[in-house]
């Protein structure tokens, strides 16, 4: 028993999936279009309908050379029109992209990672004062919070403060007087987000007493009369 049927199997691969079958079919009836004229309209045709399946392509100023170049590479360089742009070569296509430049420098406290060894890079280079006191308050308190994502059951300020000091070679220290953020408070901002934590530090603030204002304020008023 035959049938019409026809599977992608007994077709011919597709060249960019993305625009799908029919625009390969489009390609492959243009190129057996015999006058070069005609060829040409339905290949500007082709250009504007895969510019509408690829409507990211917008955002890119040379967008309308990149839909041509699609064209010539659905064809297999193969397609021979009058377009706006020279084709492109089939060995731009093959050609294998440079490979990419990882850093490779050493970090020292791994669990601290490089951010923080650049904000204390940077808080070294600055001028003495309370702006780089409170920039190395800061960066104690960030890298508290990171030794926290790796040990959740404690960690004491005394091993902070001391990891700081290596990594700022001994020129960057937290005044006596300041103290780091509490282990709790850390792991609450890790659980439930910066805005969680302060809207709780609010709540515990109001059941303290936080919340006398409005009877003050009351108490006055009566006084006026």
């Amino acid at each position: 028993m035959q049938t019409d049927l026809e599977y992608n199997t007994q077709r011919s691969p597709l060249v960019i999936t993305e625009y799908g079958r029919h625009v390969q079919r489009m390609v492959e009836l243009c190129m057996e279009e015999p006058e070069r004229e005609k060829r040409t309209r339905m290949a500007r045709a082709i250009v504007q309908a895969i510019g509408k399946l690829n409507p990211q392509l917008r955002n890119n100023g040379d967008s309308e050379r990149t839909l041509w170049d699609h064209l010539h590479v659905i064809s297999g360089y193969q397609l021979d029109v009058d377009g706006p742009f020279p084709p492109p070569a089939p060995e731009a296509r093959r050609a294998k992209p440079a490979p990419v430049a990882y850093p490779k420098t050493e970090i020292r406290y791994g669990h601290y990672g490089k951010l923080v060894e650049r904000m204390v890079a940077e808080c070294v280079a600055m001028e003495e004062g309370p702006a780089k006191a409170a920039f190395t308050l800061a960066i104690a308190n960030l890298m508290k919070k990171q030794f926290l994502v790796w040990n959740r059951d404690s960690v004491g300020d005394g091993a902070i403060l001391k990891d700081l000091v290596e990594l700022s070679k001994g020129k960057l220290h937290v005044a006596p007087e300041q103290a780091l953020a509490s282990t709790e408070t850390l792991l609450q901002v890790q659980r439930n987000g910066p805005r969680n934590a302060v809207e709780t530090g609010r709540k515990r603030h109001n059941n303290n007493g936080g919340g006398g204002g409005k009877k003050r304020h009351r108490n006055r008023k009566k006084n006026r009369y």
